[in-house]
C-alpha cells in the first residue's frame, strides 16, 4: 500500500462512532503529554480547532467527545452512530443553524464596518453568536444543510456558513431588508447579496468608468472649494461615491427599457450631479458663482435649488434626464417629482410603469423627519397616483 493510501485510510478509518470513547481517552492523555500517544494520533490532535484558538483550553471532554461522534457521522454517513441521542441532537442544532442564517440576516448590518476610520466601536450582537444558538466551537466542522442560503451548494460546514454570512452582511455593506413584506422583493434581495458575498464583479472596463467619475466628482469639489472658499455650495466631499453609483442605477434603467428618468436631487450634491452627470456646461456654472449669470424665465433661484434636463448616451441608447428644481423645504419634491412621472407616463401610454423611472434622493432629515415623504409612499399604489410597482392603473 502507497503511503497516500496509508494516510487517505487513516483520515477515514479511525474516526467513527463506536470508536468516539476510545478517541477521547486517546485525547485525556495527549493533554496530560502529548508524547504519550502515538504520533500519527499527535499529529490529528494537533490540527484539532482547539490548536487554532476555536475552543477553549478548560473545554470540557465531553463537548470533546461529541465533536468526535458529529464528525464521524459526517465523515461515513453509511456507517449507524450508537448513540440515538446523536440524531436528535443534530436535528437540532440543524435548527438551530437555521435561526444564525436569519439571524444575520436581520442584524448582521450591527456588525457591518460601517467607519473606515474605526472611531467608533460596534456593539455585540447576541444573535451573531454560536452561544446563543446553542451551538458552540465543536460544531464548526460539522456539516448542516444551508436551506434557502445562496451558499453554493446544499451543505457545507459551519465553519464555512459563517465564513460566507460574516463576509455577505458584515463587510463593508450593511444591508436591512427583512422587513419587506413581499416575498418576491426580499428574496431578489437575498439572492443578490449572497450570491456575490456583497462584492461586485465588475469588468476592468466598468472599473474605469467608475473611477472616471470618482475622480471627475472629487476634481470639481476640490476646484470649487479652492475657487471659490466659503460660498454656499452643498459639497459632496466625502460622498463622491454617489455620482458612479447614480450614473450606474441610470445606466441599468436604460438596459431594463427605461426611457425616461426624473430626478429629485437633495442639496448636498446636487452641483456636482448636475456638471459630472447631467452635462451642464462648468462655464455656466462658474458664471453662477462670479454672479454674471442671467436667469431666464422662472429660474431666479440659488443655483443649488436650479433644475435642469438633458440626454444622456448610454451603451444601451439614450437616455433623457430631467432634474427637478429644488425647494427650500426638500421633503415637498417627492411629491412633484413623482407627479412629473405620472404625466410621463399617461403621455406615453405607459401604464406599466416601464419608460418613465422617478428617483428622489433626500437627506436623512428630509426623508425622515418629514410626513410629506410617508404620505407620497402611501399613496403610491393608488390609481391617480401610481408611477410603477406591483399594481399597474388603468388609463380611461
Amino acid at each position: 500500500m502507497s503511503e497516500s493510501e496509508m494516510q487517505l485510510l487513516w483520515r477515514s478509518s479511525h474516526i467513527s462512532g463506536g470508536n468516539a470513547a476510545y478517541v477521547e481517552e486517546l485525547y485525556e492523555k495527549y493533554l496530560r503529554d502529548p508524547a504519550e500517544v502515538s504520533e500519527e494520533w499527535r499529529s490529528y490532535f494537533d490540527g484539532l480547532p482547539v490548536q487554532e484558538g476555536n475552543y477553549s483550553a478548560d473545554m470540557s471532554h465531553s463537548t470533546i467527545r461529541e465533536h468526535f461522534l458529529l464528525l464521524a457521522k459526517n465523515q461515513s454517513r453509511v456507517v449507524p452512530v450508537p448513540a440515538s441521542s446523536v440524531s436528535s441532537d443534530y436535528e437540532r442544532k440543524q435548527f438551530a443553524v437555521s435561526e444564525l442564517i436569519n439571524g444575520y440576516r436581520r442584524r448582521g448590518h450591527l456588525k457591518a464596518k460601517l467607519d473606515p476610520l474605526e472611531l467608533t466601536q460596534n456593539q455585540k450582537v447576541p444573535r451573531l453568536t454560536l452561544d446563543y444558538h446553542g451551538l458552540s466551537a465543536a460544531d464548526l466542522d460539522t456539516k448542516f444543510q444551508t436551506g434557502n442560503l445562496f451558499f453554493g451548494s446544499s451543505e457545507g460546514s459551519l465553519s464555512d456558513i459563517i465564513e460566507v454570512l460574516e463576509k455577505t452582511y458584515c463587510g463593508s455593506v450593511g444591508a436591512e431588508y427583512m422587513h419587506i413584506t413581499d416575498e418576491t422583493e426580499q428574496m431578489w434581495v437575498q439572492q443578490r447579496m449572497e450570491s456575490t458575498r456583497s462584492r461586485a464583479d465588475l469588468t476592468d472596463e466598468q472599473k474605469r468608468r467608475i473611477l472616471s467619475r470618482l475622480i471627475a466628482a472629487e476634481g470639481l469639489e476640490k476646484y470649487l472649494g479652492t475657487r471659490y472658499p466659503g460660498t454656499k455650495r452643498f459639497g459632496l466631499e466625502g460622498g463622491e461615491a454617489f455620482i458612479p453609483c447614480l450614473a450606474q442605477l441610470i445606466y441599468r434603467a436604460r438596459f431594463s427599457g427605461i426611457a425616461e428618468t426624473v430626478l429629485g436631487m437633495a442639496h448636498r450634491g446636487r452641483i456636482n450631479v448636475l456638471v459630472n452627470l447631467l452635462g451642464k456646461a462648468p462655464s455656466e456654472l462658474f458664471d453662477e458663482f462670479e454672479g454674471r449669470y442671467e436667469p431666464g424665465f422662472g429660474s431666479g433661484d440659488v443655483k443649488y435649488h436650479q433644475g435642469f434636463s438633458s440626454n444622456l448616451m448610454t451603451p444601451d441608447g439614450e437616455m433623457h434626464l430631467a432634474l427637478g428644481f429644488n425647494p427650500s423645504h426638500l421633503e415637498i419634491a417627492a411629491p412633484v417629482i413623482e407627479g412629473s412621472v405620472r404625466a410621463r407616463m399617461d403621455r406615453r401610454g405607459d401604464s406599466l410603469g416601464e419608460k418613465v423611472l422617478a428617483i428622489n434622493v433626500h437627506g436623512d432629515a428630509a426623508f425622515a423627519g418629514q410626513g410629506v415623504v410617508m404620505e407620497t409612499f402611501q399613496m403610491s399604489q393608488t390609481r391617480g397616483f401610481y408611477t410603477g410597482g406591483h399594481y399597474p392603473y388603468r388609463s380611461q
